[in-house]
Order: structure tokens, then sequence, then C-alpha cells
């Protein structure tokens, strides 16, 4: 025998007209097959799923059409078999009005499934494998906030859940779809949570129904027999049915401000939420339909429905016998915290679960707003026990922080604080429209947080590679300099060991000027050519010894490519390379480069004279350079052909 839980009660809260009496006499219909289906790829808090299928693909029910594109997303499947028609904008059920982007199914029908794997015995699984068996099933929060249930269920690892929390309160006036689901469902209920006790493992299970559903309370005890969860039954208020506010009436605590059930160790499902989890489990059928109820008084044949998610409201409202000149207003969801509807096209999504079809007289214009009046009724009944005129005192003056400061974001909107208004003020659009605006500035913030984050990191990397860049020039120019200074001691070792004061390099750079005149560039250029050219031969004649024409021509270019070195070298006016005697060989050989220089050198000034006295005829002057330049020719010739002839007699 399970001893008995306190019940306690919740601050404010108010008794509303309930009017659930209308949808619940037919028990729970299933209406005929739609034309179509539109499926939108967001029906859930979190990122939007992303297709895996294209227009012009056949499907089966059942089949996956959209996977989650993130950790808090929810993937989307067909609820019957059909052919997409089309992937893009399509209207949807939102106070904006806007569209979203859907993928289109127009149904066969033949609802023909695809193959499902449904587990026999769910016990012998891990708790992580069943949360993603839950995951990939597309189950998010039936209740109306649409959280993904799988991470809903591990959002706090860390932390041991040691209640779980039934809503089967559904306190929303005229809306019976959670008491239809426990009326003609109750063992799937129970056996989702068996499921969750299974995940979870908690300590104790309470199942909260309000008093004003009689019917559900009995089918849910006959359901639950002798199994370890309590059903338990308390007064009507609203709004009891929100979460935080069902778990202080079954267990007294509290959750803290902007925390999570979970913070205290509570979690909780809603009815349909266990009823999807028993479908995905038990028979491996994903997320694909809801029960959703069809009511108000322009309805000739108000009823509760198994709907497909997808079909268009049009079609439901239809089966439930809408009367077109009644209707005044559609509402989705109950009269307190539903939005109208702009669209009959739009469909019906994982969230839906009330159509209210009012007339004028049950769904009036509220009056124009007047100026507040300072009453306090709405700080009486606001369940959060929050500061309504000061919400909406700052909500009007767009004083953001002083509305963080007053906990805005812990009001869910119930609209008890706007119905008991005697000046009609809507707050709830105040707090909806100022909470939007604060997510949008945090947004935009968090942005530019990001970008600031993300140039600060650059400078710091470019500063980095900067100075990597300067400690490898460092580097190298020490790599540099210690080579120099290397070759510089192996060459003054190596005159030390021959016996030179110094070697010839380093004369040679002591001495080299630091730019050089034209006739010295001249001399270099002539100098690298004639390397070139005997380089260019000596490759020739390995590849073609026998060519006696580069036979010949080698010697010559190894002559040509000494003098010009040497005029080179004379030119940079080596003193102390000249005043190194040299030896009997060297001196012949020198002697023999300079008098070929001297010769060529003489030819070039003949040559320039000529062309000199070509372009002035007439000038007596140039006649005298020709015939001097003629002479030092000839005596040049002449000294070169004497050395010649006096080396070959030697």
């Amino acid at each position: 025998m399970q001893s008995p839980i306190r019940i306690w009660d919740i601050h404010g809260g108010i008794h509303p007209d309930e009017n659930k009496h209308q949808s619940v006499s037919y028990g729970l219909e299933t209406p005929p097959l739609p034309a179509y289906l539109i499926l939108p790829l967001l029906q859930h808090i979190g990122a939007r799923a992303e297709p895996v299928v294209a227009v012009g693909d056949r499907v089966l029910k059942g089949q996956v059409l959209a996977e989650a594109s993130g950790m808090v997303s929810c993937p989307l499947h067909a609820p019957t078999s059909g052919t997409i028609t089309a992937i893009g904008p399509a209207p949807f059920p939102h106070a904006s009005g806007l569209e979203e982007w859907a993928i289109t199914l127009q149904s066969d029908g033949l609802d023909a499934w695809t193959t499902l794997v449904p587990i026999d015995d769910y016990s012998q699984l891990e708790a992580a494998s069943l949360l993603e068996i839950i995951r990939l099933a597309g189950i998010s929060g039936l209740g109306g906030a649409g959280f993904p249930t799988a991470f809903k269920l591990k959002a706090r690892p860390e932390q041991k859940i040691h209640t779980l929390i039934v809503n089967g309160t559904e306190c929303e006036p005229y809306i019976t779809a959670d008491d239809t689901a426990m009326r003609y469902r109750a063992p799937e209920v129970v056996a989702g949570i068996q499921i969750l006790m299974h995940i979870l493992k908690p300590d104790v299970v309470l199942i909260g129904i309000e008093d004003n559903k009689p019917e559900a309370i009995a089918a849910m005890r006959e359901a639950v027999a002798d199994l370890p969860m309590q059903v338990l039954a308390f007064p009507t208020k609203y709004p009891s049915g929100g979460e935080k506010q069902l778990i202080q009436i079954l267990t007294g605590k509290e959750v803290p401000s902007g925390g999570l059930p979970a913070d205290i160790g509570m979690v909780c499902q809603n009815i349909g939420t266990l009823i999807a989890i028993h479908d995905a489990v038990t028979l491996g059928q994903p997320l694909i339909s809801r029960v959703t109820t069809l009511t108000g008084d322009a309805l000739s044949h108000p009823t509760n429905v198994m709907a497909l998610i997808g079909t268009p409201i049009s079609d439901l409202l239809a089966f439930a016998g809408l009367q077109p000149d009644k209707l005044y207003r559609l509402v989705m969801g109950g009269p307190m915290m539903g939005f109208t509807l702009q669209n009959l096209d739009a469909p019906v999504i994982k969230t839906s679960n009330c159509l209210l079809a009012g007339t004028l007289a049950e769904l009036p214009p509220p009056p124009a707003a007047q100026p507040c009046i300072r009453c306090g009724l709405c700080s009486e009944v606001c369940p959060a026990m929050l500061l309504p005129q000061q919400l909406h005192w700052f909500a009007m003056g767009k004083d953001y922080d002083q509305l963080n400061r007053l906990n805005l974001f812990d009001c869910i909107e119930c609209g008890a604080c706007s119905y008991v208004c005697p000046s009609s003020i809507p707050l709830v659009q105040y707090y909806r429209a100022s909470k939007a605006e604060i997510r949008a500035l945090e947004l935009q913030q968090h942005k530019a947080d990001h970008s600031k984050q993300r140039f600060e990191h650059r400078l710091q990397r470019l500063e980095r590679e900067a100075e990597q860049k300067d400690l490898e020039r460092q580097a190298r120019a020490e790599k540099t300099a210690r080579m120099k200074a290397a070759k510089e001691q192996q060459a003054v070792s190596a005159a030390s060991v021959s016996g030179d004061e110094q070697p010839d390099v380093a004369r040679v750079e002591a001495h080299k000027p630091a730019t050089l005149t034209a006739e010295q560039k001249q001399l270099k250029i002539a100098a690298a050519t004639a390397q070139m050219a005997l380089k260019k031969a000596r490759k020739q004649l390995s590849n073609n010894p026998d060519n006696l024409e580069l036979q010949a021509q080698v010697p010559e270019l190894e002559q040509a490519c000494a003098d010009t070195q040497l005029a080179y070298d004379e030119a940079l006016g080596d003193v102390s390379m000249k005043a190194v005697p040299p030896s009997p060989a060297e001196s012949g050989d020198n002697t023999k480069r300079q008098l070929k220089t001297d010769m060529t050198m003489a030819k070039a000034a003949f040559r320039k004279a000529e062309r000199a006295r070509e372009d002035d005829v007439e000038n007596p002057q140039l006649n005298d350079q020709l015939t001097e330049a003629k002479m030092a020719l000839d005596s040049a010739a002449k000294a070169f052909a004497d050395h010649m002839a006096n080396k070959e007699t030697d």
C-alpha cells in the first residue's frame, strides 16, 4: 500500500469557463486520409531538419524525409505513402502568418508502411540505445513547447533523476486531447511510462490529473493497477498544467528561477509524448500522428481525432462540420495561450493539440485597452509570483535590464494577468514582444562578441607568425654569418699552411671596389660570356668527341676565357695579387696574355677610329687618330708574333 501524497497549492491562478464537454462526446475518431500533406521542417525547438528526399521521390509511410541537423533537432517522417511534390516555403501555423520551409507529400491512397523494427523486450536494452530509438523516431514534446524528448531526458547526465512526473493536467479551457488519450489509450500511456522508468530509473513516478477528468482518472488507475506509480487527482485551477506549477503541486518543491526541473532531480513528460514513446519502442513507429481536439461553436461535430502530422487544417475542420458563416476566429491551442491562425491551408504539426473554431459570441474581440489603475489583480493571479505591472511598465519603456532583473523569462505566458485585468491591457503580448527583442539583442551581442573574439585571435595569430618569421630570419642570418666565418677561417688556415700572409680570396675581397665602373662591368660580362661559351663547347665535345672543329675551338675558347678574366682582374686593380711574384711558367703565360690583350685592345681602338673617320671624312684630326691606332695595332701584333716565335724557339 503506497503512502498518500500531499497535494500542494500554487500561488494565484484563475478558474475560466472550461467548455470541455463539447469535444468528448464522440470518442477518438480517425479522419479520412488527406489528398496531400504539408510537413514543415521546423516543428520543434531547435535547429530545422534537413531534407534527405527530392521532388519526385516515392516514399512509404514512416520513411525518413528529413534528418536532424543538430543536437537539439528532430527528424521528420512520412505520415503516409505517396510522392514528394514540392520542397520549399509553404503555409505554417504561426501567429505571424509567415511561411516555413516544408516538404509537400501527395498521398497515393495506399497508406503502405515502410519496414518497421519493433522491440520485443526493451528491458534488455541500455538506456542510451532506447534514447537513440526515441531520437530517431522524431519525438518532441507534444504538450506545446516541442522540446526534443531524447535531449530533454539526458539534459543533465550528471544529475540523478529521482522523480518522474506525468502531466495529465490539461488545464487549458476547451482542450481535451490528453483527456481523450487517457480514456482510450491508457495502456499505451502506462507502457510509455515504464519505458521511461527503465531509462531514468526514478525513485518515484507521479501521474497528475485535474479532478475535472474523472473518466481519465479511472482509466489510468485501472491501467496502472499494482505498478510502482501513483495517479494523483487534485483540484482544478488554471494554469496548474505548467511544468513548474505541476511540480510544485505534486511535490511542494520549486524549480529555481531560470532553471530546469532536472536541476532538482525531476523530469516532466506529457501524455501524448508517452504514447509516442510507446509506439516508437514497442511498435517501431515514428511520430507521424497525434491526438488533436476540434472544438468551438462554429463546428457542428466537435470531436477529438488521431490526425496525421501535416494534414491541412481545412480538412480537419471539414471533418468536424465547419460552418463558415459562423466562424469568426480560428485559434490554434486554447483561448488562454493559443494564437489566431491566418491561413486555413496551414497544416497540423507535432505541437498542434487543439483547433478552436469560435463564433463572435464565443470569442468576442477584446475591448480597447485603458490605462492601468494599479489594482494589483494581475500580481495576485500570477502563478510565477512576478510583478506584471512593473513588467508592463518596463516593457513599454524597453528597459531590458530591468525586465531581466524582474525575471521576465520566468513568465509562462499563461494569460492569467490579461484575463483578470479590468483595463483590458494585453499584458502577455507585451511580455512576448519584449522576450523576442531581448533574444534578438542577445543573439546580436553574441555574434558581435564572437566576431571580436575571432578578430583578436587573428591578430594574435598574425603576431605569432611575424615573431616566428623574425626568429627564422635571425636564425638564417646567424647561420650565414657562421658559414662565412668558417670559410674565411678555412682560407686563412690554408694560406698559413702554404706560407702566404693572406689568401687570394681575402685579398680580392679587401681590394674589391664597392661599386664597378662601366668599363669594369663590361669586362665582367665579357669574362662571364667567355666562361659560358667554353662550358657549352666542352659539353658539346663530350657528346661528340670525334668532331674536329670542336676540338680546335675548345683551346681557343679556353685562351679567350683566360684573357677576359685577366682583363677583368686587372681592371679591379688588385695590387696585392700583382705583388705576388709569379713562377716562370706563370710569367710566360702572363706575358702572352698581356700581349694578346694589348693586341685586342689596339684592334678595338683601330676599329673605333675607323668608324669615327667614316662618319666625318673631312676631319684631319680623325685621320691622324686612325694612323696612330693602325701603328699601335701593328706594333701590338708584331710584339705578340715575336713573343710566340721566341717561345717556339725556346
